[in-house]
């Protein structure tokens, strides 16, 4: 099976399942705020897929994935009716700290920028740009 197509099928489940968290009346995901869906992967088979799961408030993130794991199964069978694969992957559903890790990257860099700052206005010497 091609890699592009097996990118497009990752593609729909984050799409569906996306639309399937909305509807989820399970508290645990729908009042937490803000639950995305970051990214999916899939087996070559399709026979599983690694839901990456991103929350707004960490405090929640446990509860929410074990909300979204007792509801593996229903959004399996929605995933199916709506995408009618041949396989319907089993789902996991995992935290992905790559926003955050993003987030603190960025930070670290404005640190440095404003070193860099202060040593120039230090030593009196312009500021050169990269």
């Amino acid at each position: 099976m091609p890699s592009n197509r097996i990118g497009r099928i990752n593609e729909e489940i984050q799409r569906e399942l996306s639309d399937q968290l909305r509807r989820l009346k399970d508290p645990r995901v729908s009042q937490t705020g803000m639950v995305s869906i970051t990214r999916v992967d899939t087996t070559g088979d399709l026979r599983y897929a690694r839901v990456y799961i991103s929350v707004l408030d960490k405090s929640q993130e446990k509860d929410v994935l074990q909300g979204l794991k007792s509801a593996a199964g229903f959004l399996r069978r929605e995933l199916g009716r709506a995408l009618q694969l041949r396989y319907t992957p089993q789902l996991q559903f995992i935290a992905d700290d790559s926003i955050l890790h993003g987030a603190h990257i960025l930070e670290v860099l404005r640190q440095v920028e404003r070193q860099d700052e202060e040593r120039a206005a230090e030593d009196g010497t312009p500021e050169t740009e990269a």
